[in-house]
């Protein structure tokens, strides 16, 4: 793997110069406004191929040599990216084949981004050969820090060529057709298969309701994405091994599993397009801040903020503008949770196309006194005096289990709350309440090498699906002397959404010291309570377990139904640790209530000395503390000691008010 190197946080954004070729005093002015907005890299050639590749086998290379030499003799790096997110009408047209099917096995026409198959070998081979044409001319090039391979990988393709393709995954997976049927539990209905010629990708016109099958078909997509990442990066590093290989993720993106994709590239970056203003920021900002914190978990490392807008988006149904201070706020929140940049799309809006009135530091005015562009180049200041941040890192002891393969399962289960199993919220509630108290967070995944020997404090929410033997690390790790907690619906599946034989949650019984025996599903307006011994009552709702068998410690009971007084959280000593199991759904303030008891006497790292005001978040990197005021209102802070805020070099003790939106970068002393 290519490291990142930098001595610098990473400003700027997604540059478009081919849309500008006949404008050379806007490409002159380009560079004088990225200086005066401190600018320190830009994105090129992500949309470029047309210009790159007019013709067949034809590469002009000339303009964007231009482009890029100017950007380095000013000081600003490159980040050269493959154009395969946006193939040539050329290409399309010669080559009917590279493009997507829709799943009904219809073909696509020539149009839109990512309209193309990911399976098909030509397109590979274009791609390839696009790519290596591209490193090898600029092979060497001291401007070009970061290759950025294609743009936002997303959806599926129902081609032939993909049927086939995932034929021949399954065929490598199960060996058999009689180990798919058995996995797949295909004796219901008569799904049984009798050759592999018979399996098509699950779709509205076939066989759409398998969850096995819809399972597999997801870590088949995974896959062809990952190996076509694969490809490029090998493709590109034949002539640049040196530069690191990133691709843009989006934020809440669960058509493949982003841990996998991850693997493949030498550092994370992603795209990140919060909805500020639409009423209720602090929570906003706790999403994104999990996204943030995700990002940083898939490699362990930090990661790039790619994307972001200076002002505004144009594809919500409201597109509402940033408020004063909310660009500098959410651009360091990032930072604050390991990103090395602050990236934006747009560096200029286009005069056409769709994303015309996207926000961007440059409006069509082209003017350097907007609102906008002070915002920018106060944040490309306050990512100067931040270098010191650069080689700090978050330092958690709370790891949460977050599993993409376990949200498909809970998409795809025909129970409970069929189609609104809603498990990034459940994860995010817990992830929420430590955030609030300024408690860094990892992720994980049921890989087969996890490691969790470093948290104090591990949290699988919702885990469905088993798999990689994650019940039997759960369980070494509550008897070294973790604390486990685990919920409802838990362990009732494995990797193949096989139900287990035998008591729930599967090989954790005996940790959890009880049984799940069934759920119950309550609608929209029915709630539960959840009393807990010492009579605090807290709201559970959508899902209630009921356990049996219960040898562990009872810590809160169900107030109503059939199932009053039966136990709605245990604890239970398991080794030389702790094993704790909420059985029902709660609301935040229940989540927050259960975790307080649950950390009561762990000594977890807060960021901030002191208790803050609802709406101000701590996050510590390293030694610093990013404190940020996400409450849309002034908020008094009091100071224990003395710090010293990085941005302003000020320093602060005792009193002081924080504004709107207001941020602060502080080291202690």
């Amino acid at each position: 793997m290519a490291e990142l190197k930098t001595n610098r946080f990473f400003h700027g954004g997604d540059y478009n110069p081919e849309q500008w070729l006949e404008y050379p005093e806007i490409l002159e002015e380009d560079i004088r406004l990225m200086k005066e907005a401190k600018i320190t890299m830009v994105s090129v050639g992500i949309f470029s191929w047309a210009f790159l590749e007019p013709e067949e086998g034809r590469y002009e290379f000339g303009w964007l040599d231009k482009i890029i030499d100017r950007l380095t003799e000013a000081g600003i790096d490159i980040d050269l990216a493959t154009p395969s997110g946006a193939r040539p009408a050329w290409l399309a047209e010669k080559y009917p084949e590279v493009l997507r099917y829709d799943k009904n096995f219809q073909p696509y026409h020539y149009g839109q981004r990512h309209n193309h198959c990911l399976t098909s070998p030509l397109y590979r081979q274009k791609v390839q050969a696009m790519d290596s044409a591209l490193a090898k001319h600029y092979a060497g090039h001291p401007g070009i820090k970061l290759i950025h391979i294609s743009n936002e990988f997303c959806g599926y393709c129902y081609c032939p060529k993909c049927a086939q393709g995932f034929r021949e995954w399954l065929q490598r997976k199960y060996g058999s057709l009689a180990e798919l049927n058995r996995c797949w539990w295909a004796d219901f209905w008569s799904q049984r298969y009798s050759s592999w010629s018979q399996i098509e990708p699950p779709s509205p016109m076939g066989m759409f309701d398998n969850p096995s099958m819809a399972l597999d078909w997801k870590r088949f997509e995974t896959e062809q994405v990952r190996s076509f990442i694969e490809m490029e990066r090998k493709a590109v590093h034949e002539y640049m091994p040196e530069v690191p290989v990133t691709i843009n993720l989006m934020d809440r993106f669960n058509e493949y599993d982003l841990f996998t994709l991850s693997s493949a590239v030498d550092v994370v970056s992603w795209d990140a397009y919060p909805r500020w203003g639409a009423g209720d920021d602090l929570s906003t900002a706790i999403a994104f801040a999990m996204e943030h914190d995700m990002m940083r978990s898939f490699k362990n490392q930090p990661f790039l903020l790619m994307e972001s807008t200076p002002s505004l988006v144009n594809w919500h149904p409201v597109n509402k503008l940033k408020r004063p201070g909310m660009h500098m706020l959410a651009s360091l929140q990032a930072v604050a949770h390991g990103s090395q940049s602050v990236m934006m799309f747009q560096w200029r809006k286009g005069r056409g196309g769709a994303e015309a009135f996207h926000g961007a530091v440059v409006s069509h005015d082209g003017r350097d006194d907007t609102r906008v562009f002070r915002d920018v180049r106060q944040v490309g200041a306050a990512l100067e005096n931040l270098a010191p941040v650069l080689d700090a890192r978050p330092d958690a002891k709370v790891c949460l289990i977050f599993d993409y393969e376990n949200w498909w399962a809970l998409d795809e289960v025909q129970a409970a709350l069929r189609g609104n199993m809603r498990y990034f919220d459940t994860v995010l509630l817990f992830y929420r309440a430590f955030r609030e108290k300024g408690i860094s967070v990892d992720f994980r995944n049921m890989s087969p090498d996890l490691d969790l020997s470093a948290y104090q404090l591990v949290i699988a929410p919702l885990l469905f699906m088993f798999r990689n033997g994650i019940e039997e690390k759960l369980k070494a790790f509550t008897a070294a002397g973790g604390t486990l907690l685990t919920t409802f619906f838990s362990g009732q599946v494995n990797e193949f959404d096989l139900a287990y034989l035998g008591d729930a949650p599967h090989g954790l019984t005996d940790v959890l010291g009880l049984r799940a025996e069934e759920l119950d599903s309550l609608y929209p307006d029915q709630s539960n309570e959840l009393v807990m011994t010492g009579g605090q009552r807290l709201t559970v709702h959508e899902l209630c377990e009921i356990p049996r068998d219960v040898s562990a410690e009872c810590v809160g009971t169900y107030a109503r139904d059939f199932y009053s007084g039966l136990p709605c959280l245990t604890k239970n000593a398991y080794g030389k640790g702790t094993a704790w199991y909420l059985a029902a759904k709660q609301d935040q303030a229940g989540v927050n209530a259960v975790l307080e008891k649950i950390t009561e006497g762990m000594d977890l790292p807060q960021a901030f000395p002191g208790p803050l005001p609802e709406g101000v978040l701590a996050t510590a990197r390293g030694e610093y503390v990013f404190l940020q005021n996400f409450s849309g209102s002034e908020q008094h802070i009091s100071f224990p000691g003395k710090m010293t805020d990085l941005i302003s070099g000020r320093e602060f003790e005792g009193e002081y008010t924080m504004p709107v939106n207001g941020i602060l970068v502080l080291k202690q002393g």
